[in-house]
């Protein structure tokens, strides 16, 4: 339809491309908008680098990439003569340059093209390495409204909305690709309010949905109107299309028709990140379900539920794989978990190979008293039949390790860090247990497995053991999880200097300890499976330590 000189009809497309398939982005875009088309929409306005996928990295470097997103981008320009128009992200190369651009699409041709200035190299991001930065943008005309469009970042400073305000922008339409983290939603709102005070301009956040690798979109896609009247909010973690009706009031553009559905917040938006980490990464990479072991504690319980609710409980196989140190307790723990979520579960004792490979071993060990290695020997043989079971039928193995143990290096290399993706890898313990007692009484909307209580309390009350040994208690080995994850959060989250850390009360010879630890896992850490995101430093794309380090924080 053609709107009226004072109306706007705009499609809010929150989805979930996948990185390097052009084609299917292209043709999710295609029904997008055929789908908008026949809802009245003028324009449809689509994600950051949606037609690549977003981050694309070093992918993006390739020229034959960059020749198919524009193929892509072109082929869909052709087919909008009788609209809606699309505004739609792409990498654009352009006077030998490359850029992060978002094309407006109409008329069966791009009639505008803006390049993203402000280029994030921090944290997760490094869009300098890839991607030059644009010169300060115009508006955009389009139907007679004149468009700002910055990009993701560009309104996190005042620069680029300063420069579309003075250009006279009328409406701010920001494409996003912005992962999910605690402590987000706040952060966006507050740059979000910030820029609609200085330009006294609405503006549209579109941000995209969907796992990619370590990172989790969550979409929770918003307007706000230049009154800063929240005129539309999308929810977290799932896609959502909208038509929405835009107004010329006597006091500038307003979003008048939008709707509001709550966002999922806190430890329910940990939990749901996590699963559609997993979800997306297996589906994505096309596993054909996951395999895990399952020990009867509660990680590797959390991970049952989250696998089953991100994927159903016929693509989970869990296998209990015990030896003569695993209680009665834990065989039981570990088969109520199962039978509450439906999946396969097995039972492959590991007696055998555990003595098959001490007896090898026996020889070169003369003389030598036992110790962790040969606890560790039962885990690697775990390990091993775990990814004997995923090469013959195909299923990823699911890690279970916690950022406590990662964080301390309490895991064994080729043996329960064995895996292609750990949806927990970024939670401590005492989350853990959090998030476990959370999943009893709710749910993501989008989730596969039941409701009610899947993990037993006692199962969640038990003291944690690896069951290396008899009697043998987590505990033995590292500090009461409530204090080691308060130091752990302090020398992570918030880089302390252990003398600060100390300052607040904790045990000297504890903080430096498990500074050492933190400190020579590092090695560890860097072959561990990739994982969800969920804090502010995850180990991997945010806190990057080199293996080989001499430094240490005496206090």
């Amino acid at each position: 339809m053609t709107s009226p000189a004072n109306t706007l009809f705009i499609a809010v497309a929150q989805l979930n491309p996948i990185v390097g398939d052009v084609s299917g982005n292209l043709e999710l875009a295609r029904r997008t908008r055929d789908a908008a088309k026949l809802s009245g929409a003028d324009l449809v306005v689509f994600s950051e680098l949606f037609i690549a996928g977003y981050p694309p990295e070093d992918l993006v470097l390739k020229p034959s990439f960059q020749a198919a997103c524009r193929n892509a981008v072109e082929a869909l320009a052709a087919e909008t003569a009788e609209g809606p128009a699309l505004l739609i992200g792409a990498p654009w190369v352009e006077g030998g340059k490359l850029y992060n651009s978002v094309l407006l699409l109409e008329n069966g041709g791009i009639s505008a093209v803006r390049h993203k200035v402000d280029l994030p190299n921090y944290g997760v991001f490094d869009e300098k390495r890839v991607f030059a930065s644009g010169p300060l943008p115009g508006p955009i005309p389009f139907k007679g409204v004149r468009l700002g469009v910055p990009i993701c970042e560009d309104i996190w400073g005042p620069d680029v909305v300063e420069c579309l305000a003075e250009t006279g922008a009328e409406i701010l339409v920001v494409p996003n690709g912005s992962p999910y983290r605690r402590s987000v939603y706040e952060e966006r709102e507050n740059v979000a309010v910030a820029r609609v005070v200085e330009s006294r301009l609405p503006l549209l956040y579109v941000n995209q949905v969907g796992g990619q690798d370590e990172l989790v979109f969550d979409g929770a896609s918003f307007c706000l109107n230049a009154d800063r009247f929240l005129a539309l909010q999308f929810p977290s973690f799932e896609e959502r299309v909208r038509v929405t009706r835009w107004e010329r009031l006597a006091t500038g553009w307003a979003m008048t028709e939008g709707g509001i559905v709550d966002r999922t917040e806190d430890d329910a938006a940990d939990y749901a990140a996590c699963v559609l980490g997993l979800k997306d990464y297996v589906n994505k990479n096309r596993f054909p379900g996951v395999v895990l072991g399952l020990s009867g504690g509660v990680d590797s319980a959390l991970c049952a539920v989250m696998a089953v609710d991100a994927l159903g409980p016929e693509r989970v196989h869990c296998i209990m794989l015990p030896y003569r140190f695993t209680s009665d307790e834990s065989l039981s723990d570990a088969a109520a978990v199962a039978d509450a979520l439906g999946l396969r579960y097995d039972i492959l004792p590991i007696g055998p190979a555990v003595e098959g490979l001490e007896a090898a071993l026996r020889p070169l060990f003369a003389g030598k008293e036992r110790d962790v290695t040969e606890e560790n020997l039962q885990s690697r043989a775990r390990g091993t039949l775990l990814m004997s079971v995923s090469n013959k039928f195909g299923g990823m193995v699911v890690t279970t390790g916690n950022k406590s143990e990662m964080s301390t290096g309490y895991a064994t290399l080729y043996g329960d860090m064995n895996g292609g993706y750990n949806p927990i890898k970024d939670l401590y313990k005492t989350e853990v247990f959090r998030l476990s007692r959370l999943r009893n009484v709710w749910k993501p909307a989008f989730a596969a497995g039941p409701g009610g209580i899947v993990i037993a309390d006692r199962l969640i009350d038990k003291p944690p053991t690896a069951e290396l040994r008899e009697n043998q208690k987590d505990e033995d080995s590292l500090p009461p999880y409530a204090t080691l994850d308060a130091i752990l959060f302090r020398l992570v989250e918030l880089e302390m200097p252990v003398g600060d850390v100390i300052a607040e009360g904790f045990d000297p010879a504890v903080v430096k300890r498990v500074e050492r630890l933190l400190a020579i896992a590092e090695y560890k850490r860097r072959q561990a499976a990739p994982g969800v995101k969920v804090t502010p430093r995850n180990f991997g794309r945010d806190r990057r330590y080199p293996i080989t380090n001499r430094f240490r924080d005496e206090g």
